[in-house]
């Protein structure tokens, strides 16, 4: 039997095949659909209300169980409930929901999320901008691909009085090893590269 012209290239256009992967933390999965998720941000939801500013989130926390996404450049963390919900249950549904959502050629983000200054407010004293500055750059090169391979994100929120303030996102978020991730990793990085940080603190 013959397909008519046209037909086959747009049925395999529908084909998705979504990998996963267990993070540190779990109650957090990995979940990479094989494409760009966000180009050039970041997103959160911890409830379903942040959710709203996304349809794929909206889509997610509609799923019995799960309490949190986070959208990396390439893959979407989804954390699960506290309330006895387990990976066997809830995973095929998340599965569903991202494939449905895909294949449905709907943003990732509304409009109005898209256009949200993500970073929020930084607070550090002017005479300290040159350290802040290398403090961004050591998480840009050196730990936000690092954590973002277990479905995670670290970003700065503030400096004062030596001490680093960072936001732990996704996987990080919650995960029983991310204080010493954050205390023999991250510090230690800063402290090699600036004597002037004492301490790193998450927020």
């Amino acid at each position: 039997m013959s397909f008519p012209t046209g037909l086959e290239p747009v049925k395999r256009s529908l084909t998705m095949f979504i990998q996963t992967e267990a993070t540190p933390n779990p109650a957090t999965l990995k979940f990479l659909p094989g494409r760009v998720v966000l180009q050039d941000q970041t997103f959160e939801a911890r409830d379903a209300g942040a959710a709203a500013r996304s349809p794929l989130a909206s889509a997610l926390f509609a799923v019995p169980g799960v309490s949190g996404v986070y959208f990396g450049h390439d893959f979407i963390s989804v954390t699960k409930a506290e309330d006895g919900s387990e990976w066997p249950q809830v995973k095929p549904a998340v599965l569903g929901a991202i494939m449905e959502h895909f294949q449905s050629g709907a943003p990732v983000l509304s409009e109005a999320a898209a256009a949200h200054d993500e970073a929020g407010e930084e607070f550090y004293d002017e005479g300290d901008h040159d350290t802040v500055v290398t403090i961004k750059d050591l998480l840009e090169t050196r730990v936000r691909p690092a954590v973002a391979g277990d479905g995670g994100d670290i970003t700065f929120r503030g400096y004062k009085d030596g001490i680093v303030y960072l936001e732990m996102k996704g996987a990080c978020s919650g995960c029983p090893s991310s204080t010493a991730t954050l205390r023999h990793g991250v510090q230690n990085l800063f402290r090699h590269f600036l004597p002037e940080v004492r301490e790193v603190q998450a927020v």
